[in-house]
Formats: structure tokens, C-alpha cells, sequence
């Protein structure tokens, strides 16, 4: 699935800024967690990380094990520090309303696999 397909699904905001063809990344996996050992754990390459964490060691973790984008749930939004940190690690931030349970089953009915 095309990024621009979660982005649409979870009727998201793009938090950092990147040229368009961004969105066109794919992603294979996707973890809904808010405990980052968790996604040291279990995460796969090509992932979408959904948490409702919005510290620096949120991207700092997906770094770590090949994140490619993060969707800050229940509406929560990232502080510059982290949204500059994302950017320069080429992992793209983008915010939805939803709650994480809402926006994992809609990704998951989607096709997007864990």
C-alpha cells in the first residue's frame, strides 16, 4: 500500500514537509503501539508506526528498525524538534483524529498487513 493510500484511509494530515512524490513510498507493515520496546520487538522494514506518542525517541526508535512513516493518533501533534529530527531522517509524520484501535482496523479492512 502507497502512503497516499494510508493518508487518505485515516483522513490525515502531512506533518513534515516533502515534495509530493513522498507519498508514493510503499509501506508493508504497519504496528499500532505506544511502547517503543514493542517496536524494537516485532516491527518489520517498510513500516508505518501508529502511537499517540510524540517525543523525539518515537523517531528515533523507528529509525532503528526501518520505519518509513509515523501517524500520531487522537489527534496528537509532534513539537518542531521532532518534526525537524523526522525530516532529516527522511521519516515522514503525518496526524490523524482517530483513536489507534479506529485507525488499525481501517488500515487492516484496507489490506495493510502487520
Amino acid at each position: 500500500m502507497h502512503l497516499r493510500d494510508v493518508v487518505k484511509i485515516l483522513d490525515a494530515e502531512i506533518l513534515t514537509e516533502n515534495d509530493d512524490s513522498a507519498l508514493d513510498i510503499d509501506v508493508h507493515t504497519a504496528c499500532g503501539s505506544d511502547m517503543m520496546s514493542d517496536v524494537l520487538a516485532y516491527v518489520k522494514d517498510q513500516g508505518l508506526l501508529l502511537t499517540g506518542l510524540v517525543n523525539p525517541q518515537v523517531v528515533r526508535t523507528s529509525e532503528m528498525v526501518d520505519i518509513v512513516a509515523i501517524a500520531f493518533v487522537r489527534g496528537k501533534r509532534p513539537d518542531k524538534m521532532t518534526v525537524e529530527l523526522a525530516q532529516s531522517k527522511n521519516i515522514i509524520l503525518i496526524g490523524t483524529q482517530q483513536k489507534m484501535y479506529q485507525a488499525c482496523g481501517k488500515l487492516y479492512a484496507a489490506g495493510l498487513g502487520n
